[in-house]
């Protein structure tokens, strides 16, 4: 029974990239991230730690100068000083100067003296609009360090455990105002942000809620009725045994419970013929206890005579008990059916991990949650072929390698949804960027249906939308509950989160490769606004969209939420009309129920899918490309098959469009073209222009829009197209 498969590493750096002298050692990283190690003893830690994977980089130019008292280490970014003395690390004898700005930091320095702009946090659990925030890597002076002092260590069987000898371990990141390079240099050193399923970008349904099989069929058939579209339907905790008849609590489970899914291998056969997938809630700390069906066989594996009926206590630093955890209590689940039915058997695609209970563990310094999160993403993509990810809260720098984040039990409040957006947006400090939140809020007395309405509209541009709440009959998530009016502006809204996954699939793309998340604050480009930090409750959606959601009730007399948002310089047109806006500036917005405050920079290339009532997870057949004038740009389309680990030989196709000069280029896609469709419908639309405009190919003008519509045109992969306009 083998534990999951070590990850790739390669901690040791290169011999050039070190400077050492009695007690320290310096480990340039890159010309603007250098690790700083003291020990008194001389021993240095080459091992990879929980955060820091790949430290064996291309080594950068940089000067040293080694004397009896002091070394000096200039890269074109940074200059580090170092004082020989007994005292080792201190104030006064470690500075680091930012040679661009002249920021000068000292070794001990508070984050906040910096004005670090945090990361995240580990749950919104209980949130009534505001937690505290882990500190980020980024900020206001240009530099950030992390102490990884503390941190375990791998050894050589993949296991966690602590350093031979207490060290100080820091990493000091000077990167000034550059953002970008400073998130793709630390996924670089920590590990990328791991390539997600598409599937996970559409619509979810779950609910804390005691169901049957054939309640959830039947709820999962309204939604397609109803012309909603979804992708995953979760199984909360109510599909295993929680009346257990002995000491268990119930929160913990491993087996059916017969009664509610009498024929859980067909039930999930079912969802997946729907085109859904599906996971099951875990709460694994109280362990296995004589009622499940899978005790006998735990018991044996741990040397417990199952005759004894003594439960087989959770145990996160045993490596045997995890290969028993893993092998006996989840796999069968993913295993292939005996029956033949599925691709997966009984087919859970993944766990939701559900970990509540602390942070602490016979290994000293060993949080279960970060633990938890590593074992259980490399377990899920153990056979090489399935793109793992977890579904589970945050466990601490690092767990950008693990997405996908559970924000907890929020209150059903304004004040908390009007917290996400500033929440969401800091955890890309971190490269956290795929949080899903309780959509419409967790527990409590509900609101109105405009705050439901709201909340929706913010999931939609949000990283994962994920409809929830707790086991209360009044917190109906179903979107037919509500009003008429409310009704259909949430299917609205939900069917443009499906036809929005051709886009949010390139920026999944895009954070594998860069670190960039898909929301991002405001200040990601324009750290020299000071309204680019006042404006905490909106954000950057991929590479072409600000968005700033409704998180204030509308007027009751008027129905009009009032929106203030400020704008980057350069101009700006609403994603759904076309009107333009002057950046460099605040904005008020006047919103309607249906209206969801969302804009295109100039320049901005927006590939869509079409609009549908059920599915529309594939590669589409069909895009509408809306293009807004005033710039030049470029926006790569990615796709490949979505699921599989395929795309790391190449088995992925880019296509590429440019808008240069008033010209629109399509160009030949690149890459493997069988995981594209053969043929492909574009409609171009040139939006935020006036009746004037005119373009190369056969066209209508939308005054309501002020939209541009071109003719249809069908094209091969490897066709290109050319369309001149004329904007008016």
């Amino acid at each position: 029974m083998p534990l999951p498969p070590t990850p790739s590493f390669s901690p040791l750096a290169s011999p050039d990239a070190m400077v050492t002298a009695k007690n320290v050692r310096f480990t340039v990283l890159t010309d603007r991230l250098i690790r700083l190690e003291y020990s008194k003893v001389n021993n240095f830690e080459d091992r990879p730690s929980q955060i820091f994977w790949h430290r064996s980089q291309p080594v950068p130019s940089f000067k040293k100068t080694i004397t009896d008292k002091t070394i000096e280490i200039e890269t074109d970014y940074l200059l580090l000083k170092y004082r020989l003395t007994s005292l080792g690390f201190t104030r006064w004898t470690l500075t680091i100067m930012l040679k661009q700005s002249g920021a000068r930091w000292r070794y001990g320095d508070s984050p906040r003296r910096a004005g670090n702009l945090k990361g995240t946090a580990r749950t919104l659990d209980g949130d009534f609009g505001s937690t505290r925030l882990e500190e980020g890597l980024l900020s206001r002076e240009g530099w950030s360090v992390v102490d990884d002092s503390q941190s375990l260590v791998f050894n050589d069987t993949g296991w966690f455990e602590p350093r031979a000898a207490p060290q100080k371990d820091h990493y000091f990141f000077g990167y000034g105002k550059d953002i970008a390079a400073c998130l793709k240099d630390f996924t670089r050193v920590a590990g990328p942000i791991p390539m997600i399923p598409r599937y996970i970008l559409g619509n979810w349904w779950s609910r804390y809620w005691t169901y049957t099989q054939d309640e959830l069929r039947l709820l999962m058939q309204e939604f397609r009725y109803r012309g909603i579209p979804l992708s995953v339907c979760i199984v909360d905790m109510d599909w295993h045994i929680t009346r257990t008849g002995n000491a268990s609590d119930g929160w913990t489970g491993y087996t059916w419970n017969r009664d509610l899914f009498p024929d859980p291998d067909g039930f999930i056969h079912w969802l997946h013929e729907q085109g859904l997938k599906t996971a099951l809630n875990l709460h694994p700390a109280r362990g296995i206890y004589p009622h499940e069906a899978q005790y006998p066989a735990m018991a044996r594996w741990m040397g417990v005579d199952p005759a004894t009926q003594e439960p087989i206590p959770f145990d996160i630093s045993d490596p045997h008990f995890m290969e028993g955890y893993f092998e006996i209590l989840h796999h069968p689940y993913e295993a292939p059916s005996p029956t033949g039915r599925g691709t997966g058997g009984e087919g859970v695609d993944f766990w939701w991990m559900d970990w509540q209970q602390g942070r602490r563990s016979r290994i000293p310094g060993l949080d279960p949650l970060w633990w938890l999160n590593h074992l259980h993403f490399h377990d899920l993509g153990r056979d090489g072929r399935k793109r793992p990810f977890v579904f589970s809260r945050w466990g601490g720098l690092g767990n950008h390698r693990y997405p996908i984040g559970f924000s907890g039990d929020t209150f059903v409040r304004w004040r908390t949804l009007a917290y996400q957006p500033y929440f969401t947006a800091t955890a890309a400090n971190v490269g956290y960027g795929w949080w899903s939140h309780d959509i419409g809020g967790h527990m409590f007395k509900d609101g109105t249906p405009e705050l439901y309405l709201r909340w929706v509209q913010f999931g939609v541009f949000s990283p994962i939308f994920r409809l929830h709440s707790t086991s209360k009959v009044a917190l109906d998530r179903r979107p037919w509950g509500k009003p008429e009016r409310i009704f259909k502006a949430t299917r609205e809204a939900m069917q443009l989160r499906h036809a929005l996954i051709p886009y949010l699939y390139s920026m999944v793309w895009r954070a594998h490769r860069t670190g960039l998340s898909l929301v991002t604050p405001m200040y990601y480009g324009n750290m020299e606004a000071a309204s680019a930090f006042e404006a905490k409750d909106q954000y950057f959606f991929g590479s072409e969209l600000l968005v700033a959601p409704i998180l204030k009730p509308a007027n009751p007399k008027t129905g009009i939420a009032l929106r203030k948002a400020w704008f980057p310089a350069g101009s700006w047109f609403n994603l759904f009309n076309g009107e333009q806006l002057t950046g460099g500036q605040w904005h008020e917005s006047h919103a309607t129920l249906e209206d969801i405050p969302v804009y295109a920079k100039a320049g901005a290339i927006v590939p869509l899918a079409p609009k549908v009532a059920w599915g529309g997870i594939e590669n589409p057949s069909e895009l509408d490309i809306y293009i807004f004038p005033g710039a030049d740009n470029e926006f790569a389309l990615y796709e490949d098959d979505g699921e599989t680990t395929d795309y790391q030989h190449g088995k992925f196709a880019i296509t590429r469009f440019t808008l240069e000069n008033d010209q629109f280029t399509l160009h030949p896609a690149e890459g493997d073209l069988s995981v594209i469709p053969a043929s492909r419908t574009y409609r171009i639309h040139l939006r935020g222009v006036n009746e004037k405009a005119r373009a190369s190919l056969p066209c209508t003008y939308d005054v309501s829009t002020r939209t541009l519509n071109l003719e249809p045109v069908t094209l091969t992969p490897s066709q290109k197209l050319v369309i001149t306009f004329t904007p008016g």
